[in-house]
C-alpha cells in the first residue's frame, strides 16, 4: 500500500505569508480548440510538501541540487507526538525509540492546508541534535516549518545545518499510523535552489512494521 503524504498543489493551497502562491496559467488548451494543452506555473519553492535546501538558512551552504539524493529515499519511521499548538516538539514528547534514519513527526497542529495558520508546532533544536546522534539523516513534520512562525534566529534549522540533517516540511500525515515505512520524497534538481516541492509517499512494509 502507498500513502500519499503530499497535499494537492492548487491555487487554494496556503503558503507562507509573503511567498508566491501557486498559479497555473494555461497557454494552450485542447478544450478551447488548441492542438494540445500547455501551461506554465509560478510559485514559491517552499510549496506544499517540500525539501529545504541547506542554503535556505546557511549563507554558504549547499543548494537543493547538491543534496545527497539517497537521503530522501529509504527506511522511515512515522512518530505521533502529543504537542500543543505553538509548542516545540522535544525529547519529552518521544514515547518510543527512534529506529530509522528518517523520522517524520505527526503533530496534528496544522489541519487546514488551505488557510495559513500561525500557531503550528515545530522542533526543539535539542531534539534535532539528539536524533542526529541516533543516526537520523532526515526529519520531517506536518507543519510549514521546523521552527515556530515568529522565530527569527531559526534554531532548529541551524541545528539541522550543524548536524547535516535534511528537512521535509508541509507533509500530510493525518491518516498514517505510527511505524516503519519506505519513504520516497525526491526533490527536483533545481540548481542553487533553496527548496524543492516533492511528491512524498510512504510505502507500507507490512503489519509487522506498524505499531
Amino acid at each position: 500500500m502507498i500513502y500519499d503524504i503530499s497535499p494537492p498543489i492548487c491555487e487554494a493551497l496556503g503558503v507562507w505569508p509573503g511567498d508566491n502562491p501557486f498559479q497555473r496559467d494555461v497557454l494552450l488548451d485542447m478544450k478551447r480548440g488548441d492542438h494540445l494543452t500547455l501551461s506554465t506555473v509560478r510559485a514559491t519553492l517552499h510549496l506544499g510538501a517540500h525539501a529545504d535546501g541547506p542554503n535556505h538558512f546557511g549563507r554558504d551552504a549547499r543548494g537543493i541540487d547538491e543534496q545527497d539524493i539517497t537521503t530522501y529515499l529509504g527506511l522511515c519511521q512515522v512518530v505521533h507526538v502529543a504537542v500543543c499548538r505553538g509548542e516545540r516538539v522535544g525529547l519529552r514528547h518521544l514515547t518510543k525509540p527512534v529506529e530509522a534514519p528518517r523520522v517524520l513527526f505527526r503533530t496534528a497542529t496544522y489541519p487546514d492546508r488551505s488557510t495559513f495558520t500561525y500557531d503550528f508546532a515545530a522542533f526543539d533544536p535539542a531534539l534535532v541534535r539528539y536524533l542526529a546522534l541516533q543516526g537520523v539523516r532526515l526529519i520531517g513534520i506536518d507543519t510549514p516549518s521546523v521552527d515556530l512562525f515568529d522565530s527569527k534566529d531559526l534554531p532548529s534549522h541551524l541545528a539541522c545545518l550543524e548536524c547535516d540533517v535534511a528537512i521535509l516540511e508541509g507533509l500530510v500525515l493525518d491518516d498514517v499510523m505510527e511505524g516503519h515505512y519506505e519513504l520516497i520524497a525526491l526533490p527536483l534538481r533545481i540548481v542553487g535552489g533553496d527548496a524543492s516541492p516533492v511528491r512524498a509517499v510512504l510505502r507500507d512494509l507490512g503489519e509487522g512494521a506498524r505499531t
